[in-house]
């Protein structure tokens, strides 16, 4: 195997398509296809499964982490070598978007000033981050998963709470005797992943549509036991508002509850909630750049976790 094979392959993954990684990489397209003709035939495998997008297959998920690190290690290198040097190196980061939006916004603002990374967020439900890692995708993540993917240290983070919220006007509707119909009450969700609102519903003695549940026709299932009426809007921004403008009830992080005018929502359970455990994971690679944004990433989470 050869650098500037494991560079065209790291650039074909990252930009889709053999043209866009032969643009990022200045050469032609066919040298990049001679590159991952020769790759394969060193590790005597496919490494691309040659869709639009291109996807590593499982040996190419091996050889883009392999990549994504001896990228990192270069330039670390490169920097004790030339310390006034310029050279940037790309940090892929998997974040759940309720941290982004709330207590992770201190770690954009460290990175702004090290002049030497570049970062690349990829937005996914911290029950499902730690795959990205596993594929090579990022060097690390912020996870609810407490068991160390391989290759991966793991550092405990805190916990994010989330409340159960509605609009008054929506809890009023859906109220009876002094009690929540929760097999009625409309649910906001995030995405096919978010299984916040199924495991509070649970709690009630209502089932439901799980997150990653068969959908059909484009829309949640209709059938008589399905559950309570499901809209999903897969922002943070856009999931609080739409809990505020009584689209639904949703569990909201308490961290954004702050920008929400009083009495704009209420709580639907008394003091009942559910604390989301995170944790860092990246990469067991010993390099300056990794242990400064673990670093960034835990000082932020000591003062927006509890």
């Amino acid at each position: 195997m050869q650098s500037d094979q494991l560079r065209a392959l790291l650039a074909i993954v990252d930009a889709g398509t053999f043209e866009a990684a032969a643009r990022s990489l200045h050469v032609t397209a066919s040298a990049v296809s001679q590159r991952i003709k020769a790759l394969e035939s060193a590790v005597g495998r496919p490494v691309l499964r040659r869709t639009v997008p291109c996807t590593p297959t499982d040996a190419g998920q091996v050889l883009v982490r392999m990549a994504r690190q001896l990228t990192v290690l270069e330039a670390d290198a490169l920097a004790e070598l030339e310390p006034a040097g310029d050279g940037t190196v790309d940090l892929a980061v998997a974040i759940n978007a309720d941290s982004l939006a709330t207590w992770f916004a201190p770690v954009l603002a460290r990175v702004s000033a090290w002049g030497d990374v570049t970062l690349r967020l990829h937005v996914e439900d911290q029950d499902h981050s730690a795959a990205l890692l596993r594929s090579g995708e990022v060097i690390g993540a912020v996870t609810s998963d407490p068991v160390a993917v391989q290759g991966c240290a793991i550092r405990p983070l805190g916990s994010m709470r989330y409340l159960p919220m509605a609009a008054p006007a929506l809890r009023g509707t859906y109220r009876r005797a002094g009690r929540i119909d929760w097999a009625r009450l409309p649910v906001v969700r995030f995405n096919d992943k978010d299984d916040l609102q199924h495991a509070f519903l649970e709690r009630h003695g209502v089932g439901g549509e799980r997150a990653g549940d068969d959908a059909t026709a484009g829309g949640r299932r209709a059938s008589a036991g399905a559950g309570p009426p499901v809209h999903v809007v897969p922002s943070s921004q856009g999931f609080l508002a739409a809990v505020v403008a009584g689209l639904g009830w949703g569990m909201v992080p308490v961290a954004q509850l702050v920008d929400v005018p009083g009495g704009a929502l209420v709580h639907l359970a008394g003091r009942e909630h559910i604390d989301v455990p995170l944790y860092w994971q990246a990469w067991r690679l010993r390099s300056p750049r990794i242990d400064r944004m673990a670093e960034a990433v835990a000082a932020a989470a000591r003062a927006g976790l509890r």
